[in-house]
C-alpha cells in the first residue's frame, strides 16, 4: 500500500475519533478482524500494510527483523489497551494518544510515513560510510564526521557510536511528534466556544500538566544524550565506564538524576547489567542475519538448489531468533523506561 494511502488510513481513524470512536475503536478492531487472513503476521490489520509496506520498499534484513518487533510491541499494547478502553480505564484518552504517537515514530524511523527522510536504507558496513541516510542535524552530522576522522575509534566502537547517534536521532524524533502533539491539543482548547464544566475543565488541565512534564523529561533527556555524544565524540570511549550500551547509559543517567534510594540504585545496576548482556546478544544474531542474508543472495544466483535450502532455512532460524530477541529488549527497554520516569516524575511532586 502506498504511503499516502496509509497516511488516509490513519487520519480516517482520527476523524473516528472525533466522532467518538477513536483510532482504536472497537468497530476499527473488529473490521481488522475480520479482514486479516488467517496468514497475517500481526491481528490488526493497519500493522499487517506497514509491515507488507516495509518487505515492498527492500528494507535491509536486519531492519526487517528490528521493525517486526516494534510492531510486536505496538500490537500487544493496542490489544491491551482496548481491554482498558472496554473497561473504562481510559476516559481522557492518554494510552490511545501515547500509542499512536508511538506509531507515528515507527513509521517515520523505518522511513514509511509517507515522507522522504529514511527511505533509503543501507547495510551497517562502516568502511563504505553507513550513516547513508543521516541524521537530520548539522550538529549531530558535525560531532559524527568528527568521531570517524579521528582516529580514536576502532570499527567496532565507531558502531556503537553510530547506535548511540541512531539512538539519539529517534528520541528527537519522538520529542517533535510529542510536541506538535501538544500543541494541536492546546489549540483545540484554546478555540473551545463552550466554556467546559468546572470538573471537565480542571481534567483538562490536569491532562495539559501530564503532558508538560513528559516533555520536560524529554528534553532533559536529549539534552543529557546529546552532551554525552559531544563528550564522546571528542575524547573517545572511557575504558573504565559501567556500561557501554548506548540506551543503557542513558538509562543509568537517567536513573541517577532521580531520588531513588541507593538500595534502589544497586538493584537497578544489576538489572541494567543483565539488560545489557541481552542487547548484545541480540546485536551478535543481528550480524549473524546480514551475513546469513548476503549468502543467501549469492546462492540465489549460483542455482544451486541444494545450497540455497541450507541457506534458507539457516536464514529462517536466524531471522526468527532475531524478531525473538528484539522483542524481549524492547520490551525490557519499556519496563525499565516506565520504572526510571515515574522516578523522575516523583522527583517533582
Amino acid at each position: 500500500m502506498a504511503a499516502p494511502v496509509l497516511l488516509l488510513l490513519l487520519l480516517a481513524g482520527a476523524e473516528a475519533e472525533a466522532g467518538g470512536g477513536g483510532l482504536y475503536s472497537r468497530e476499527a478492531n473488529e473490521a481488522a478482524a475480520a479482514a486479516a487472513s488467517p496468514s497475517a503476521e500481526f491481528r490488526l490489520v493497519r500493522l499487517n500494510q506497514l509491515w507488507e509496506k516495509a518487505q515492498r520498499v527492500g528494507l535491509p534484513a536486519v531492519r526487517l527483523a528490528e521493525l517486526h518487533s516494534d510492531l510486536r510491541l505496538q500490537e500487544k499494547d493496542e490489544l491491551s489497551w482496548k481491554k482498558l478502553k472496554a473497561a473504562g480505564l481510559d476516559e481522557d484518552g492518554e494510552r490511545e494518544a501515547r500509542l499512536r504517537r508511538r506509531l507515528e515514530v515507527i513509521m517515520t524511523k523505518y522511513g514509511l510515513s509517507g515522507k522522504k527522510e529514511g527511505q533509503q536504507w543501507e547495510t551497517n558496513h562502516i568502511k563504505e560510510g553507513f550513516a547513508q541516510d543521516g541524521l537530520g542535524d548539522p550538529r549531530l552530522e558535525k560531532l559524527w564526521n568528527k568521531a570517524k576522522s579521528s582516529g580514536k575509534f576502532s570499527d567496532e566502537e565507531l558502531e556503537k557510536l553510530w547506535r548511540e547517534f541512531q539512538h539519539h536521532k529517534e528520541k528527537v524524533h519522538e520529542y517533535n511528534i510529542l510536541l506538535e502533539t501538544m500543541s494541536r491539543t492546546e489549540d483545540v482548547h484554546k478555540n473551545t466556544i463552550d466554556r467546559p464544566a468546572e470538573e471537565e475543565s480542571a481534567a483538562r488541565k490536569e491532562l495539559l500538566h501530564r503532558k508538560h512534564s513528559e516533555l520536560k523529561e524529554q528534553l532533559h533527556s536529549i539534552n543529557q544524550g546529546f552532551e554525552r555524544l559531544r563528550k564522546v565524540s571528542y575524547q573517545g570511549y572511557d575504558s573504565a565506564s559501567e556500561f557501554e550500551e548506548p540506551r543503557v547509559i542513558d538509562l543509568w543517567d537517567l536513573a541517577q538524576s532521580t531520588n531513588f534510594t541507593e538500595k534502589e540504585l544497586e538493584s537497578l545496576r544489576e538489572e541494567l547489567k543483565h539488560f545489557e548482556a541481552k542487547v548484545e546478544k541480540h546485536h551478535h544474531y543481528q550480524k549473524q542475519l546480514e551475513i546469513s542474508h548476503q549468502k543467501l543472495k549469492h546462492v540465489e544466483g549460483t542455482g544451486d538448489k541444494e545450497h540455497l535450502g541450507q541457506n534458507k532455512e539457516k536464514y529462517a532460524m536466524l531471522e526468527e531468533k532475531t524478531k525473538e530477541l528484539g522483542y524481549k529488549v524492547k520490551k525490557h527497554l519499556q519496563d525499565l523506561s516506565s520504572r526510571i520516569s515515574r522516578g523522575l516524575q516523583h522527583n517533582e511532586l
